[in-house]
């Protein structure tokens, strides 16, 4: 299996060019270099930034040259303090992860994905230059596994649209149910040796997303510790996680989570990238702030031994805010210790 080299452990800017109120204020204020020098402190090598289309097109899709300029600023920055990044398009015309920012019709209409691909030209054009120490990833979290089909066609294009502009950049390519790990074994075979499988891992939803007021089914008053039985995981996932079914009955149910359920996991993550000889990444990883800090590091410790023992780079979700805050004021007891591992 490849390795990404230079995107071994690194940290989101969510909340910033993306899911945000995209105003000059927040591009302004919510992340300046001094942000990057702290995470450069930390010991990382890079930063994963998400952007909306919002930032950069208009409702016609005129770009929008200033939001092009908040990027380039993040690439600056990022080389300044001898950090690789990633380029994430979070949200598109016409899809969003997000069912409320009302984003639909994309996997439908041939004039969005159009679209689609001349916005990432234009993104290749500006940016290819920078394949050393930057990569792109297309789209963030493919939703329904309805789309599979849809999204291999369109995502290939999308391959070769970029290649005219940056023929060795590194691109990442996640799959359904939001950049599920089952996903990875039903995406095309990479289109050339530059393609990374990228997924994310929030497992196991129930304790990562304890009380998270946005996830279907969730009571929001619903808090648990990480070291618990796997009968009480599924316990609390039948009664809250309707929609996220997820059976540990191969398990001691008995016996309180353990290494062994990240190692199974992951394994099938790893089997695909071996098989098809591509590297692997996770672009989200991360536990809510309901959580208390000390369970969350005892989630973040476990999950990252498996990262580590099979050279997956990841970025932990999130910097700032965004209900999984890392240098909030709820981490700071264990922000020390966390960023050692992450």
């Amino acid at each position: 299996m490849k390795v990404l080299e230079g995107f071994m452990h690194g940290v989101n800017l969510g909340g910033w060019l993306s899911q945000c109120d995209h105003t000059k204020e927040r591009y302004d204020g919510f992340i300046s270099e001094s942000d990057i020098e702290t995470i450069k402190s930390w010991g990382l090598d890079h930063i994963r930034v998400p952007v909306d289309y919002n930032l950069v097109e208009d409702a016609e899709g005129n770009y929008i040259e200033e939001g092009f300029g908040y990027i380039q600023n993040a690439l600056d920055w990022s080389e300044k303090n001898g950090l690789n990044m990633i380029l994430d398009l979070h949200k598109t015309y016409g899809f969003s992860f997000d069912s409320g920012e009302e984003e639909t019709g994309f996997f439908e209409n041939e004039k969005y994905q159009e679209r689609f691909y001349r916005l990432w030209e234009e993104f290749a054009k500006r940016y290819g230059k920078y394949s050393e120490r930057l990569c792109f990833e297309i789209l963030n979290e493919v939703t329904d596994k309805e789309y599979c089909d849809i999204w291999n066609e369109v995502s290939e294009k999308c391959i070769k649209a970029i290649r005219q502009f940056a023929p060795d950049i590194k691109i990442l390519i996640g799959g359904y149910y939001n950049n599920s790990i089952e996903a990875l074994k039903d995406l095309k075979k990479p289109y050339d040796e530059n393609i990374v499988y990228n997924f994310h891992c929030y497992e196991p939803l129930i304790f990562t997303h304890q009380g998270g007021y946005w996830v279907p089914g969730m009571d929001v008053s619903f808090r648990m510790p990480f070291d618990t039985t796997y009968a009480n995981y599924q316990k609390y996932t039948d009664e809250n996680l309707d929609r996220y079914a997820e059976d540990l009955s191969a398990y001691d149910m008995n016996a309180n989570i353990g290494i062994e359920y990240f190692e199974n996991m992951v394994a099938e993550a790893v089997r695909v990238a071996e098989e098809r000889n591509v590297a692997l990444y996770c672009g989200e990883f991360g536990v809510i702030n309901l959580a208390t800090p000390e369970d969350s590091l005892k989630w973040y410790k476990m999950i990252c031994e498996c990262f580590d023992k099979y050279s997956i780079g990841r970025a932990a979700w999130s910097y700032k805010e965004m209900d999984f805050g890392l240098i909030d004021e709820h981490m700071s007891s264990v922000l020390p210790e966390l960023i050692k591992i992450i």
